[in-house]
């Protein structure tokens, strides 16, 4: 099984602002529900429950719930290797990696390919993303840039795989 994140990222590598996203891009929210459907997703607990609608429809939702109540509506785990596990129980090519912070940073590691949305702004953010370093990752393809109109922001999606 693939193993990929996907996240949006300030030019200061910013996520997050109080455990929410810093911005509302229409056009990356589409990104993101396109490129996860029918793959489950795994992501930290405030992470589920920062999600406007929860669980996400279309994927297994996979909740990293180490000492956490148990979450109904979600496989909850206690590692990223039940994690991947649960994951590839599912016969599915690929999973994603959704966050938070230290989601992100305890992931990094293991993935296969990055699902970057670059937002070119920079952000006062509370929550950050690790440097994509330049000789492990290369980037595999890049979209225009975009416009958003409601935010002002450009931004594109690139994908990253590992060397």
């Amino acid at each position: 099984m693939e193993k990929c994140l996907i996240v949006a990222i300030a030019d200061n590598n910013g996520i997050g602002i109080r455990g929410q996203l810093p911005w509302h891009l229409s056009e990356d929210l589409k990104y993101f529900k396109r490129v996860t459907s029918g793959y489950p997703v795994i992501m930290g607990r405030t992470t589920y429950f920062s999600l406007p609608f929860h669980p996400l429809k279309g994927r297994k939702n996979i909740v990293l719930n180490a000492g956490g109540d148990p979450i109904p509506e979600a496989t909850c785990v206690y590692s990223f290797e039940e994690a991947f596990a649960e994951a590839e129980a599912t016969g599915a090519e690929r999973c994603f990696v959704m966050g938070g912070a230290s989601v992100y940073r305890a992931a990094i590691n293991e993935m296969d390919r990055l699902f970057i949305t670059h937002v070119h702004t920079e952000i006062d953010a509370d929550a950050w993303f690790p440097v994509i370093d330049p000789g492990i990752w290369k980037e595999e393809s890049r979209s225009e840039t975009l416009h958003d109109e409601e935010t002002g922001y450009d931004f594109e999606f690139t994908v990253y795989i590992r060397k």
